[in-house]
């Protein structure tokens, strides 16, 4: 169930752009909903869906809530694609 929710936040754009977003650094839900031309209430909703599939993590302080990238379910899907893009390349060389 894990994999196939990661897969379903990661098949929407701006939840992309969120994950680019916080590549760089921790960010609060604010900053992060001011980059979007999208509703407050649209971002939480896409941050709630990223939070759940575990591709981000919460902090709050004080009245802020800062959101970070977990790193570590993004490796496992790689190297999950990288495994899967290796057993068909080895099945085109037999």
């Amino acid at each position: 169930m894990a994999l196939q929710d990661t897969l379903k936040a990661l098949s929407d754009p701006i939840r992309r752009d969120i994950l680019n977003l916080l590549k760089k650094g921790r960010m609060s839900a604010g900053d992060i909903a001011d980059r979007f031309p999208v509703t407050g209430a649209s971002i939480s909703r896409h941050l709630s869906v990223l939070k759940e599939a575990d591709l981000i993590r919460d902090t709050r302080e004080g009245k802020y809530i800062y959101y970070e990238l977990n790193a570590s379910v993004l490796e496992e899907i790689m190297l999950w694609i990288t495994a899967l893009k290796g057993d068909i390349e080895n099945d085109e060389e037999k």
